[in-house]
């Protein structure tokens, strides 16, 4: 397959992907953070709650009707531009797909009809439940799609049929509760949850900048700050069981994350760096231009263990026996194998030879899995970006560490100062806005580069899993969804500001 349609395939699906996640992180957060606020108004019976909640319900209500529209678009393309993917994994990648669909994406829909048009027409204690019941939808939606992007990280509960070429699924809660896919919800789920605290902070810090509805500000800022430290300490936690999982699951783009080119024992966690851009694999180079290490993290966060040895790309490439670390010639010689395998298994069924069906079945189930080795035509083709991914994964760690100083600030300043008076904060809330959004797209970038050459790690390359189309076909598509996307953004930027500048007391 050309390399430039593979090359406009992945453009448009990540122009998707990404668009996609402008919308949905809001939409996870901002729901359970006007559940707690229709909460305390159901609680107190103080109206200020009440419209407290439904000012924030009306911009969680823009967000999500866009949020959908995008996402749909991103499903649908799988079978557009990744047929071969499809066909490959679909029994086991489309369940938890449907599962999304026919469960929680109908929960939240029903339901937030109710919590949007339910006001004054049914009770407070049933539209409080409605408000509820579309925040854990919302999440279980996330769950469900979270578990079938995990499955592409480290893919379990399934095997492979010879006879249809496909992979079927032998254990659905296998997949479902692949703790890849768990560590990868929850870390998702807690940036999301930033995000919607950033927002809420951030635009009633512009109310008191502005003097205007100071009340409705300051005790938006106490719940949204709140919110926002609890996930920000429960994201620490939730990001070393990622960075574990990956460096059990996926050593090589825990490699590419740290700029490490040789493997160590007791290995340290670049906290600032510079890759030097001269920096090749087998080179002498130095691999930073500049590095602030903390001693031993990586070891402890990866295995923890304190003196743990760390592969580098050089161990994960051209192997390491001594440490116990496979080269990749070796794994492409057996996905050689496998692919050979199954091509002889297939001209022995069509002749009737039954017992090289079996000899080549077993050749088949033993090198199985390394099978989308035999797609890569050199060692070296395992290596992701790593500066892409180097400097994503910084960026994302950083600006966490960002958001965990500014919530613990802004909430003891609104509890025991008073916010409105501190113009630094405000406006630090204020600028931090589009912060939670640029690490939540920096942790996908490391995710999914990180991830690459592979659709399905170890079973499939990026460019066996695209359809065979004309280039030209994803190329107009591409820029046909550039723009509606980007359309769409600014459309909902304009009637968020609007809805804004109006304010609560003119909802």
């Amino acid at each position: 397959m050309e390399e430039q349609l593979i090359d406009w395939s992945r453009a448009q699906f990540a122009l998707t992907a990404i668009y996609h996640f402008l919308f949905v992180p809001l939409t996870l957060g901002l729901s359970f953070i006007v559940a707690i606020m229709e909460t305390i108004y159901v609680k107190t019976g103080d109206l200020k709650y009440k419209e407290m909640t439904r000012f924030w319900m009306t911009l969680f209500a823009i967000n999500f009707a866009i949020g959908v529209a995008t996402g749909l678009i991103m499903e649908f393309e799988f079978g557009t531009n990744w047929a071969n993917y499809s066909w490959f994994v679909g029994d086991i990648f489309g369940a938890p797909l449907a599962v999304e669909g026919i469960l929680a994406f109908f929960m939240e829909s029903t339901f937030f009809a109710v919590m949007f048009f339910g006001w004054n027409k049914v009770g407070k204690k049933f539209h409080l439940l409605s408000t509820w019941l579309v925040a854990v939808g919302s999440n279980l939606s996330a769950f469900w799609i979270l578990v079938a992007n995990g499955w592409m990280q480290f893919p379990v509960g399934m095997e492979f049929n010879p006879d249809t070429v496909r992979n079927e699924m032998a254990s659905f809660w296998d997949v479902a509760l692949s703790p890849v896919a768990i560590a990868k919800f929850l870390h998702t789920i807690g940036s999301g949850y930033v995000i919607a605290a950033l927002f809420v902070i951030g635009i009633s810090a512009w109310y008191l900048l502005k003097k205007r509805e100071v009340e409705f500000a300051k005790k938006s800022m106490i719940i949204g700050s709140t919110f926002g430290l609890v996930v920000s300490i429960f994201i620490v936690v939730s990001g070393d069981e990622s960075a574990h999982q990956v460096a059990q699951k996926q050593p090589v783009k825990l490699a590419a994350m740290e700029g490490m080119y040789d493997g160590k024992e007791a290995a340290g966690i670049v906290a600032f760096g510079i890759l030097n851009s001269n920096k090749k694999l087998l080179s002498d180079e130095p691999t930073y231009d500049f590095e602030i290490e903390v001693p031993y993290a990586l070891s402890i966060l990866g295995y923890h263990v304190w003196d743990a040895y760390v592969p580098g790309l050089h161990d994960l490439v051209y192997g390491n026996e001594e440490r116990g670390f496979e080269s990749a010639a070796s794994k492409i010689e057996k996905g050689n194998k496998a692919i050979a395998a199954l091509e002889a298994y297939k001209a022995a069924k069509e002749s009737g030879d039954t017992a090289a069906q079996v000899k080549n079945r077993a050749v088949l189930e033993k090198n199985m899995e390394y099978f989308g080795y035999g797609h890569l035509e050199k060692p070296e083709d395992v290596v992701p970006p790593v500066a892409l991914t180097f400097y994503s994964f910084h960026v994302m760690v950083l600006l966490g560490g960002w958001f965990l100083v500014l919530f613990a600030a802004v909430l003891y300043l609104s509890t025991k100062k008073d916010i409105a008076q501190s113009r630094f904060w405000l406006k630090a809330s204020l600028y931090s806005i589009p912060l939670g959004w640029i690490a939540a797209e920096a942790g996908w970038i490391v995710a999914e580069v990180g991830r690459q050459p592979w659709a399905i790690q170890d079973l499939m390359p990026v460019g066996v899993a695209a359809t065979d189309i004309g280039t030209s076909n994803v190329q107009i598509t591409f820029w046909l969804f550039a723009f509606l996307f980007t359309a769409l953004l600014l459309a909902e930027i304009k009637i968020m500001l609007r809805q804004i500048k109006i304010g609560p007391k003119g909802h």
